[in-house]
């Protein structure tokens, strides 16, 4: 995939910046796709799902949830207010491996670009 720039990866899904966008000086979008679900967020929209995915976890789920990993009752807003996704405890955390390594990611690149150019 020579037209993508991975970011991070784990066993949910991989996140990245299309080549195209780089190109064209769109710096600040990105990838992230896990299950069958692609969403193609800002920096900003992905900092806001960072939080929803937290607000997830505070809420919790029900007992049924907590006797089977894989039960799907938990519901997780995404920055796209039209969808939300009914996930795993299994999912949540890997998805919040997935956006908060990304995440770490971008701002660790940053940061590295910002010192080299000093």
């Amino acid at each position: 995939m020579s037209d993508i720039q991975h970011i991070y990866h784990n066993t949910i899904g991989i996140s990245f910046q299309w080549e195209k966008d780089l190109a064209n000086n769109r710096n600040d979008f990105f990838q992230v796709i896990f299950r069958d679900t692609g969403f193609y967020l800002s920096f900003q929209q992905l900092e806001s799902f960072a939080q929803l995915i937290q607000e997830a976890k505070i809420r919790g789920c029900c007992k049924n949830c907590e006797k089977n990993a894989h039960c799907r009752l938990i519901l997780l807003k995404t920055p796209a207010s039209q969808v939300d996704l009914a996930v795993s405890i299994e999912e949540l955390e890997t998805i919040t491996d997935l956006v908060e390594g990304t995440l770490f990611q971008i701002k660790l690149k940053k940061y590295l670009n910002d010192v080299c150019r000093n």
